[in-house]
């Protein structure tokens, strides 16, 4: 147990700061502080000695040199169980600092603003807090090193009930703080790395730092023969499914959490009540109604086979009609922005089925990640979608308007759809999806076959494709099931051939010059 005489305090966010300092002057903790935070505390009629007038020596070069200096890091850096560091000390007539608190300039806040300048990021780049930082972690055997407001409650606590910081404390601490340091060295070589010899900046940086939080190491991984964790990226997007709740049933799988994520970002894109359900990755059924209860219904038509097991998300407020329906098949997963209280009894009665709050948000992030050998894959998220005056009628037949809504419901499902995709839709609800297989006429035939299978008429549909038709045999294929309107990109050296097919079987097509591949 370390008993805490001295603290240092010097922060950029202030957050707590000013009770958390009164409570330690409360303990008979003396306190010394910089800048800003010093004369915070003394506003606040808070005793606190200023650093300069501890050291003796003023800050200088604009606050640039502050804490830099033997009498700050010696006190930090000294061994409390080592005796010729402890005579040092008081051969210099030092005294031993025992807590540090010290969060840092607001480099990462300030650079993500696009006016930043090159000076600015640059005179945001802490130097002095990290120093004294990853000191006093270091030397988390006799000092306490606090970088986050959330920790304040725990050290006072453990302060006012046993007179000083545990070690576990102190430990979890110093933990923290190296993630924390390393996370900014990170910020900044992204940032810098980042600008070409004209100081702009690219999208891509040099060397890419990224790190990402363990919340639960899982049973195991795809296979039961890998090992797995959940980890959450340092500034987690709001409403992305690391920032889940669960309210019930067993541990997440590495699958489920992939599934999951699959049918929670498919369902996010409408406006409309919604219902996904997603097996192995690719949305097996979608739907819009009036209600969530109308929408699942909807979607479970399109492939009751395939939606065994699967995963079930939701876009708005799961109630108790909407339980009721989807609690009378198997699924793994109920994923929702909130599930009421009468919904949360229906599936209580299934203990095992795993249900979770994901606050909804529409937000993307901005990249997406994907490990190859020796390497990884980084590209910008596909957030992109199509309003019906940026598309484009090729063919003599127009859709109709039902056929418009369609073709839209259509191709924000195709987004989700492991390529090659094709998706056949009416009256907001999934009919048939072919999805990754090696050919797009083979997509075609599959989501045929599963329309078949789920004795759901085609005659009237619409189809997306996620990308151009190489040849006409796929649009043949669509056709000859009973579709009359096409949405695909277009692109195709083969276009006009496609075009004339379609205009030969009276089908209406509609390009969108923008291709959803999905790997």
């Amino acid at each position: 147990m370390t008993k805490v005489s001295r603290a240092l305090l010097s922060v950029s966010d202030k957050s707590g700061i000013v009770e958390f300092a009164r409570a330690l002057a409360a303990l008979g903790v003396q306190i010394v502080s910089t800048g800003g935070t010093a004369k915070l505390l003394e506003k606040e009629g808070i005793a606190v000695t200023e650093v300069s007038a501890y050291t003796g020596f003023p800050e200088m070069l604009d606050g640039r040199v502050k804490t830099l200096h033997p009498k700050i890091h010696a006190g930090l850096l000294a061994r409390r169980d080592d005796p010729g560091h402890l005579a040092a000390l008081r051969s210099a007539g030092i005294p031993p600092i025992d807590l540090l608190v010290v969060n840092l300039y607001p480099f990462q806040a300030s650079v993500a603003d696009p006016d930043c300048s090159f000076e600015e990021a640059i005179e945001n780049i802490d130097i002095g807090g990290p120093t004294l930082l990853r000191a006093a972690a270091k030397n988390h055997a006799g000092v306490g090193a606090v970088v986050d407001p959330a920790d304040y409650a725990r050290v006072l606590e453990e302060m006012r009930s046993s007179g000083g910081i545990s070690e576990a404390t102190r430990f979890a601490l110093a933990q923290k703080v190296f993630a924390h340091t390393a996370a900014y060295d990170g910020a900044i070589a992204n940032y810098l790395s980042s600008l070409d010899a004209g100081r702009r900046r690219r999208e891509y940086p040099d060397v890419l730092s990224l790190q990402f939080a363990r919340l639960q190491d899982l049973r195991y991984g795809e296979n039961p023969h890998q090992s797995a964790a959940l980890y959450r990226d340092e500034r987690p997007v709001a409403g992305s499914l690391a920032t889940c709740r669960q309210l019930q049933g067993k541990e997440l799988s590495y699958n489920n959490i992939a599934d999951a994520d699959a049918a929670w970002e498919c369902v996010k894109s409408f406006a409309e009540p919604a219902c996904v359900i997603v097996k192995h990755a690719n949305p097996c059924g979608v739907a819009t109604g009036a209600s969530l209860a109308a929408a699942y219904e909807k979607a479970f038509k399109t492939d009751p086979g395939s939606a065994f097991g699967g995963i079930l998300a939701f876009n708005r407020a799961l109630d108790r009609a909407a339980a009721e329906a989807a609690s009378q098949q198997f699924a793994e997963v109920i994923v929702a922005p909130r599930v009421e209280p009468e919904a949360q009894e229906v599936f209580a009665k299934k203990a095992n089925v795993r249900v979770l709050e994901v606050p909804l948000s529409h937000d993307v992030q901005a990249h997406d990640y994907k490990r190859v050998g020796g390497g990884l894959l980084v590209q910008t998220t596909d957030a992109k979608t199509v309003k019906r005056d940026e598309l484009k009628v090729v063919t003599k037949k127009q859709p109709t308007e039902p056929q418009w809504s369609d073709l839209l419901f259509a191709w924000r499902v195709a987004k989700f759809v492991k390529s090659n995709a094709i998706v056949f839709c009416r009256d907001g609800m999934t009919l048939g999806v072919g999805a990754g297989q090696m050919s797009r006429v083979d997509s075609s035939r599959l989501a045929v076959m599963k329309a078949q299978a789920a004795k759901l008429s085609l005659a009237g549909s619409v189809v997306a494709s996620d990308a151009f038709f190489p040849f006409r045999d796929g649009l043949d294929v669509v056709a000859e099931a009973g579709a009359h309107a096409v949405i695909q990109p277009g692109g195709s050296v083969r276009d006009d051939e496609v075009i004339a097919a379609a205009d030969e079987r009276g089908v209406a097509m509609v390009l969108t010059g923008v291709r959803h591949f999905r790997h």
